[in-house]
């Protein structure tokens, strides 16, 4: 047998060469071969798809009175040149094959459903088309499979012959006798019948060419005998064949057919193992009748074009070379009997699928040969006595083909074609519906699994397909559904766990929702597949059509109740477009395309748990195992674990580890539940085990995106449960396999550090995780029949403890981490490693940040002065080591942000570090500096330097360059403030830690950013403002206590005006500063009014004095803030409606201004004002020199504020005061000219 070499065409061609390939071709430039019937044409194109045939040969002349009765010698012996034609030809097409047209949609599945109308034997598409000529009887059955119609042969009295013996069919039988044939009796073929046989099986031995050449046998006593009960049991001729070479090789596609069909109906299982080729699914249908016709049998298949209808054809006519053309079929004709229409369109038919250009036709009288005659294809239609139009022919296929598509439309329903001998009616019958009526079986009816077995190839294909077009998702679901609904769980498990596997398959889990091809999916569907609802809105629109009112109009309502659809005369389907098709051909198989995540995983696990169902019932009985009852709520674990409860759980996560790194040899065992490793049972609960854990791991990213924390945690645990299952299945861990877990482990580390950071919502989160559906219950009672499903527990039970959530999500990321770091999956992509290692960082630093504040928690609530305590140590250690290696993970992947905000957190553990070694004395007031806290700041500065050496520009993340430059300038001014204010004289000279401070001062005032516009750009303001005040203090506190040194004391005297100076500008540039500024300027006076004490001209004086006063005008800025901030309070005060309410209007100053502060400023200010006013009086009247007229309007201005001050009731409210105090600063500004910058000085 030659094995198929592509597609093949067979054209027409004059070329008389013999041909050498496996097909009989000829060279054509003309793709599609036209039949002239007058002036129309009728389009036909014919495609060998295999052809098992040798290439043909010429065939031998039979001389004339050549005997065909008698047997040749060659007779029923081997020969390649008709391989199975003589089967065909000796009658074996007689017997029914119900299930030739499965046989060939196995082989082509790729042209099931979309690409083909009909696939059917070329016997049966001629018996269809000659149905208005013939009045002997029709009775096929008919299957859709998308756009498919599968037609087959169903020899009703035969099967009603095996169901005596069977009992199938029984209720057919009952039918049949009840509605159409009261009285049936099987007609017996006569002997003229298996003469004209056996004439012609001869007469084809005979016109063999070559050595093997046909010579006729001598005639012995015994040749009569023989001749007879080869007449007589002529039915089982094709038996004399099984014990030939020719069979043998014959039989080598089958097989081909069988591996392919078997490999791809294992789609679902070949996803991670393979399946051994010896264990097909073929071996499922070998049951008794079932199994036959399931193979291709046809000696070639042709993808034949008629018009517009496409149809796939076996056929096993002999074909010969010979003639002008390469091809010709051989025919042998009663020269007394002249040929009619039927045999004439079934020649004609014949050699149009086969596009075979001529017909040799031997004449005979008797058995003996008389002629031959030649006759072109297009000639046939006009031979004498047997003339018909191509046309109505034409016109007859496409109602047949519109009435069929327009009724047979539930896919996986038996439809029976059938027409009475001598009857004009034609109706069809839909049998599932006719066998689900008669309360029996759906078993009972044999078509049921092949049908099933096709749809679920023809959706196992197309899934191949599927991921470069995700529109045939929806045809593919209707299929499988189809599928499963068609067969019985207990006797075919095994298709329907794969079914129920691929229809999970179909939801793509791992892929973000499309936007733009969202409407494919949605639209995608077999055009002609209809479900039971759509076939009834069909009927509603098609109802009114006269033309579908004809299909049921003919008989009388007790033929007609059962039947789907009636053609009252075959005489209409002569009328072009009588039966053309009314229904709207749409999509009903709408794939159902969410974005709602949980939907689609709600999806997923109910395909997941059917499948397991269906695998369960094969291995062992439920009772069989201490399984837990699925109705029953599984308790989950709800545990407080304090520390000591944390070691015991670090020993229960080693064994996560060894569950995740489990590398098993291959099992040779059962397992748990007997099922034994390689089996499809086994390769099929890994896939689903697998698809479960999948869509639970979906679920649970859902719900923590959703914050959804206890539901997240119920789901990861189902997650881990369902790959412990498939741990305890798998002999092997595939990488894939293992890259997933490490992603489980990584979500249940993630969740786990939600729930440490969100502790409020404990009852919210505890009440979703104690959830559970029914259909999660029952999907745990399959899986603890593989295991225990206990190894990821201390991962995934729900604790309230903090530290111990912290503690778990550490340890989870830590396997994540381990498992992508070994061997198995040294050479995988990086990302997800740096991924994990991303998420190891930030929970060392978050457990670093959590041990922290522990350590700042015990150190506040420590009420005397006592030393470090232990526990504050350990936690320093803790902390420290958590942000140690933290800082290495985000190393280890260059990540310098997340460096440097660890080694941010480690200088602000370095500072807490320093707080705790503060010295307080008994009555509880601070003592020196130590240097314990200055080696603690220290410390914390060398890490914030580090943490900016880490970003290197504020460009990489300006974010944490702000902070790490606030943290670092608060870090220096903490240090110098502390060295100011508690300095350690006992250790340093004063001179000393005058430097320091400044140094510290300095450095901090470097990392205030002034200049960039931020959120904290005030606060930087208010910082070196508060730096240079300070610095001014120090220097001024230098200049008073400084005696000898007259260079210094001018040094001193210079950086004090300075820094109030710009202190001064500072504060007046915030809004929210006004104390600040009033004691700054109020410092500044105090430093003039020192400055002048040591002058003893007068002139000088009151230069200093003038220009104290100039100083003292600037404090107008600070009063005015202040009042505005004192009516504020007053409005907000006076508003009874809300005064009641405020929650500020008991806790003093709303806009936040320190009245006792204010209060005690203002006590400066009017003696230090009143001071300068007397002072500057008494100067100005004992000038010797005679007062300009200017002199004299300064003093007079003098006096008059002198004595409004003097005169000014010291009981008044604040608000009256400070109103004064603008109004005079306000005259004294207007004579002076000076202004509110401060840039006197």
């Amino acid at each position: 047998m030659s094995a198929p070499a592509g597609d093949r065409e067979i054209p027409l061609d004059n070329a008389k060469e013999e041909i050498s390939g496996p097909v009989c071709t000829g060279e054509s430039s003309r793709p599609d071969s036209a039949v002239c019937a007058g002036s129309s044409e009728i389009k036909s194109r014919a495609v060998v798809k295999y052809c098992a045939a040798p290439p043909p040969t010429s065939y031998a002349l039979l001389q004339e009175q050549t005997d065909l009765k008698l047997p040749p010698a060659n007779w029923l012996r081997e020969n390649p040149q008709l391989g199975s034609a003589g089967t065909t030809i000796l009658g074996s097409s007689s017997k029914s094959k119900p299930f030739s047209s499965f046989g060939m949609a196995y082989e082509f599945i790729d042209c099931i459903g979309d690409d083909v109308d009909v696939v059917s034997d070329s016997e049966n598409i001629k018996k269809l088309l000659k149905i208005p000529y013939s009045k002997s009887h029709v009775s096929m059955a008919v299957h859709r499979v998308g756009r498919t119609l599968l037609l087959d042969d169903l020899d009703i009295q035969e099967l009603f012959m095996k169901s005596s013996q069977t009992g199938d069919w029984t209720w057919l039988k009952e039918f049949y006798q009840r509605l159409i044939d009261q009285k049936w009796q099987r007609k017996k073929k006569s002997k003229e019948h298996w003469y004209q046989k056996a004439i012609l099986s001869k007469f084809l031995y005979y016109s063999i060419n070559g050595d093997g050449a046909a010579e006729p046998v001598p005639v012995n006593p015994d040749g009569e005998e023989k001749e007879s009960e080869a007449e007589e049991f002529s039915s089982s001729w094709p038996t004399a064949f099984t014990s030939t070479a020719s069979d043998t090789e014959e039989s080598d596609a089958p097989k081909q057919v069988q591996e392919s069909f078997s490999m791809d109906s294992m789609f679902a299982l070949d996803q991670v193992t393979s399946a051994p080729k010896e264990q097909h699914l073929a071996m499922l249908f070998n049951e008794g009748e079932n199994s036959q016709g399931l193979r291709n049998d046809f000696v070639r298949n042709i993808m034949w074009t008629f018009e517009d209808i496409h149809m796939l054809v076996g056929s096993n006519m002999p074909i010969f070379g010979g003639g002008r053309y390469p091809a010709v079929s051989l025919r042998l004709r009663d020269n007394n009997k002249p040929i009619n229409i039927l045999t004439g369109i079934d020649y004609w038919l014949d050699n149009l699928m086969c596009n075979v250009p001529e017909l040799v036709m031997c004449f005979h009288v008797n058995g003996i040969v008389q002629k031959y005659e030649m006759i072109k294809t297009e000639d046939i239609p006009h031979l004498e006595n047997s003339t018909f139009s191509t046309r109505v022919v034409k016109d007859i296929a496409q109602n047949i083909l519109s009435f069929l598509k327009s009724n047979c439309t539930k896919e996986g329903h038996t439809y029976w074609l059938f027409k009475a001998s001598g009857s004009d009616i034609v109706k069809l019958y839909d049998l599932t519906t006719l066998c689900e009526e008669a309360e029996e079986e759906k078993c009972q009816n044999p078509f049921t699994l092949p049908v099933a077995v096709l749809l679920y190839r023809v959706a196992s294909n197309m899934m191949l397909k599927a991921s470069q077009n995700r529109k045939h998702y929806g045809t593919i679901r209707t299929l499988l559904l189809n599928c499963v609904k068609l067969l019985d769980e207990e006797r075919h498990p095994q298709i329907i766990a794969s079914a129920h596997y691929m229809l999970s398959e179909l939801f793509q889990l791992d892929e973000p929702p499309e936007e733009d091809g969202e409407e494919s999916i949605r639209a995608g569907g077999s055009e002609d597949s209809y479900s039971d609802e759509d076939r009834e809105e069909e009927e509603e629109l098609t109802e009114d059509s006269d033309e579908n009112v004809s299909y049921r109009s003919c008989c009388s309502p007790q033929d007609d109740s059962k039947a789907v659809a009636v053609i009252r005369s075959v005489v209409e389907l002569s009328v072009p477009e009588k039966y053309k098709s009314t229904h709207q051909i749409r999509p009903s198989s709408v794939f159902p395309v969410s974005l709602d995540k949980e939907e689609k995983c709600r999806h997923v696990l109910s395909c997941v748990l059917k499948g397991l169902k269906a695998v369960d019932v094969t291995i062992k009985k439920e009772s069989d195992l201490p399984a837990a009852d699925p109705n029953t709520p599984i308790p989950l674990k709800y545990e407080d674990r304090n520390a000591i409860g944390a070691c015991a759980a670090e020993q229960g996560l080693s064994l996560l580890l060894e569950r995740a790194m489990a590398w098993q040899a291959d099992q040779k065992l059962p397992t748990r539940s007997g099922m034994i490793p390689g089996s499809w049972q086994h390769r099929m609960k890994l896939q689903l085990f697998l698809k479960a854990s999948k869509a639970y791991y979906v679920l649970s990213d859902a719900a923590t995106k959703l914050q959804k924390y206890g539901r997240a945690l119920r789901y990861i645990k189902l997650s881990l449960q369902c790959y412990d299952a498939y741990c305890s299945v798998s002999g092997t861990l595939h990488p894939q396999v293992l890259q997933f877990h490490s992603q489980c482990l990584s979500l249940c580390g993630d969740i786990h550090l939600m729930l440490a950071q969100n502790g409020n919502n404990r009852a919210a989160y505890l009440e979703e995780y104690s959830y559970q559906t029914k259909e999660d219950q029952e999907i745990l009672h399959s899986l603890q029949r593989e295991s225990s499903c206990q190894a990821f527990n201390m991962a995934t039970d729900l604790a309230t403890d903090p530290e111990y959530q912290l503690f778990v999500s550490s340890k989870c990321y830590e396997a994540a981490y381990e498992l992508l770091f070994s061997e198995a999956l040294k050479d995988q992509d990086s990302d997800q490693l740096a991924q994990v290692l991303k998420r190891l960082g930030n929970i060392r630093n978050e457990m670093g940040v959590y041990f922290m504040n522990q350590a700042a928690a015990m150190q506040t609530e420590k009420e005397v002065n006592t030393s470090v305590s232990g526990a504050e140590q350990e936690m320093w250690k803790k902390s420290f080591s958590y942000f140690e290696k933290g800082m290495k993970d985000f190393e280890a992947i260059e990540d310098s942000t997340n460096s440097a905000l660890l080694l941010c957190n480690t200088g602000r553990l370095m500072r807490i570090c320093a707080q705790a070694h503060c010295t307080l004395s008994a009555d509880q007031s601070r003592g020196e500096f130590s240097p314990e806290e200055a080696l603690y700041y220290n410390k914390a500065i060398h890490y914030y330097l580090r943490a900016r050496k880490s970003l290197a520009s504020r460009e990489n993340h300006s974010a944490v360059w702000d902070s790490v430059n606030w943290e670092l300038s608060t870090t220096y001014f903490t240090l110098a403030t502390l060295l100011q204010d508690y300095a350690p004289l006992s250790r340093k000279a004063q001179e000393q830690i005058e430097r320091e401070v400044t140094d510290a001062m300095m450095k901090s005032l470097k990392y205030c950013d002034l200049q960039t516009e931020s959120a904290r750009q005030p606060l930087y303001q208010y910082r070196a403002a508060t730096i240079h005040h300070r610095l001014a203090s120090m220097y001024h506190s230098c200049f008073r206590n400084q005696v000898g040194d007259e260079h210094l004391r001018k040094q001193h005297r210079s950086l004090a005006e300075l820094h109030y100076s710009k202190a001064v500008c500072l504060f007046l540039s915030l809004t929210d500063a006004p104390c600040e500024l009033l004691r700054t300027l109020l410092e500044r006076v105090a430093f003039a009014e020192f400055t002048m004490a040591g002058q003893s001209s007068s002139t000088a004086k009151l230069k200093s004095l003038t220009g104290a006063l100039e100083i003292m005008t600037e404090t107008r800025s600070a009063f005015l803030m202040i009042h505005k901030e004192l009516l504020e309070e007053q409005i907000e005060l006076s508003e009874p409606a809300e005064s009641s309410h405020s929650p500020d209007a008991a806790g003093g100053s709303p806009s936040g201004l320190n009245l006792q502060e204010v209060m005690k400023l203002i006590g400066v200010f009017e003696p230090s004002f009143s001071f300068l006013l007397l002072q500057v009086i008494k100067l100005m009247t004992t000038l010797k020199r005679k007062p300009s007229n200017k002199d004299e309007e300064l003093l007079k201005t003098f006096k008059n504020v002198y004595s409004k001050l003097l005169r000014a009731e010291k009981n008044a409210p604040l608000l009256s005061r400070i109103e004064l105090h603008i109004e005079l600063l306000q005259q004294l500004k207007t004579q002076t000219g000076s202004g509110d910058t401060g840039a006197h000085a």
